[in-house]
């Protein structure tokens, strides 16, 4: 089924826009199918968790990311329009602004893609001869229960640079010729409802499932101005709205859903240019990244190692350059969940509970089977993966002394040469501390031990700011970014690299916090250290 598009008479879209098709539009970049497998992550995340069940609790609450409701229910709604950039509350748009080094010549794609729910019925013909919806039915040895399912659309697009930014001034750089484009614009679309019918069992007059979609209207606004930096370098905003007007006032959520883009989030590519990262972006495009606003969406990197071509606009929060595990042998609908755990849980499922998943969702039916089927060695690949080998340094008697002498910048220990003749075997055992024992090293005392931060001790009871890194920090960290903390140990690791576990000032959890032993982790370079109470009690971020 191809998704309806009006484009009137604008001669600027040089792509085709599709339906149900995997294939990107013509001279899409290449990235485009590296990011499809986290882009189908982003779809079908919490489209249906475990235990796969539809008496799960969990279950019954659905479709929580990236819904883009019709805008009268969302005006209905408590704390409605509330803005940021998690795709977790529901909203009638979302916006996804990003940086694009290109000529204005370079092509833009988009492909935008979100869920439509489908109300699926299970009816039983009655003794008078009409179908009446049943709860669930059981036809030829095979259960079936009536439960909402979800189908995916998406759509392609592909349009010049130049054709999205106004047309040229005496205030804008280059020559008229480069930038004489039509500027902003706006594309509508839309998803038609239907009625599938699939008789069951053997006698197809007795039994059947009734497929039933409502049709969804969306808009899509694309614009491209020039952005503030020394180099040529354009900030570039997708808007996509749902427009059903059409849905009555005071419906329940489960109506609105079915009007709704569920999921939804969009691919940028770019031909004949480079995207920026909005996490880390180079000192002289900082300023213009700060000034990108996004709302439900979070545009990272996405389209392969080294790759700068294409952004995944995600409603979940993600990192640069996010891949599926290569050992990962299939979607479990939870993209934050580890494969092994889920995999060995859905394995423990009784047998009435398998068979009540199966008969929930055809997809949860293949989880089922496939992980049911996972062969041993696959598993065993699920147990675990090392990704950041590095040289192993020189070993000494103690990584906590080899690391303070660093730290003082002290000659470091060196070991003895291996006699002539004899193979060296590394260090004695008695030399290669236990670290997962916590007795194995007396000289480390986390709740006395200090590490040096800008030149400053740090130790417990310490105030800092906390300062995430961009990259190679935890994604949730940036929300903590600015605030004030109180340090309550300094710990190493085994790879002899120090942390200092914070609570954070004004939280009301903290005695909890220290008496449970749970705190925030940072690395030294993430501290700033405050020098009073009056500079701790800034919680925002100068």
């Amino acid at each position: 089924m191809t998704v309806g598009v009006t484009t009137g008479s604008d001669p600027r879209w040089s792509g085709v826009v599709v339906a149900d098709d995997p294939r990107p539009a013509p001279g899409a970049p290449a990235g485009f199918d590296a990011a499809r497998a986290v882009a189908d992550a982003v779809l079908y995340e919490g489209y249906l968790l475990y235990p796969y069940r539809r008496s799960s609790g969990k279950n019954r609450v659905r479709w929580q990311f990236g819904v883009l409701a019709p805008p009268r229910w969302i005006e209905e709604q408590p704390a409605s329009g509330s803005p940021g950039v998690s795709g977790s509350a529901d909203g009638c748009r979302q916006q996804a602004e990003c940086l694009v080094e290109a000529a204005p010549s370079a092509t833009v794609f988009l492909r935008l893609r979100f869920l439509q729910v489908i109300r699926r019925r299970v009816e039983r013909r009655d003794p008078g001869g009409r179908f009446a919806q049943v709860d669930e039915l059981e036809v030829d040895g095979t259960r079936e229960l009536s439960f909402d399912e979800a189908h995916p659309r998406e759509f392609d697009l592909a349009v010049a640079l130049s054709d999205l930014l106004e047309p040229a001034g005496p205030d804008r750089a280059g020559p008229p010729s480069a930038n004489t484009g039509g500027g902003p614009f706006s594309i509508p679309l839309s998803v038609p409802g239907g009625v599938d019918v699939e008789p069951l069992g053997p006698r197809p007059g007795e039994a059947r499932v009734v497929r039933r979609r409502w049709p969804v209207t969306a808009a899509v606004h694309l614009s491209a101005t020039r952005a503030e930096a020394p180099f040529r370098l354009y900030r570039l905003r997708v808007v996509v709205e749902n427009t059903v007007a059409d849905l009555a006032a005071g419906r329940p959520r489960a109506e609105a859903l079915r009007r709704s883009l569920v999921a939804a989030h969009s691919l940028l590519g770019v031909r004949g240019g480079r995207f920026l990262s909005l996490l880390d972006p180079p000192t002289w495009a900082a300023a213009a990244a700060r000034a990108c606003e996004n709302l439900r969406v979070f545009p990272v990197l996405a389209g392969g190692e080294g790759a700068r071509d294409v952004m995944l606009c995600s409603p979940i929060i993600l990192y640069d350059d996010p891949r599926t595990a290569p050992e990962s042998p299939g979607d479990l609908f939870d993209a934050t969940e580890i494969d092994e755990i889920l995999s060995l849980r859905t394995q423990a499922l009784t047998d009435e509970e398998k068979r009540e998943a199966r008969a929930t969702d055809r997809r949860a039916a293949e989880i089922i089977d496939r992980v049911d089927g996972i062969p041993r060695a696959m598993l065993d690949r699920l147990h675990g993966a090392v990704r950041s080998l590095r040289p192993v340094e020189s070993p000494t008697a103690s990584p906590a002394a080899d690391v303070e002498a660093r730290a003082a910048g002290r000659p470091q220990p060196q070991p003895a040469a291996a006699p002539s003749g004899h193979q060296d075997l590394g260090p004695a055992p008695e030399q290669t501390p236990a670290w997962w024992e916590p007795e194995a090293d007396r000289s480390v005392h986390p709740d006395r031990d200090s590490v040096l931060v800008a030149g400053v001790t740090v130790a417990r009871g310490s105030r800092v700011r906390l300062r995430p890194r961009p990259r190679g920090s935890d994604a949730h960290d940036m929300f903590l970014a600015g605030r004030a903390a109180r340090v309550e140990a300094i710990f190493l690791d085994v790879d002899g690299s120090r942390h200092a576990a914070v609570t954070l000032d004004g939280d009301e959890t903290g005695d909890l916090h220290r008496a449970a032993g749970r705190y925030f982790y940072f690395a030294p370079d993430e501290l700033e250290p405050l020098d009073d109470r009056a500079d701790a009690n800034r919680t925002g971020a100068p």
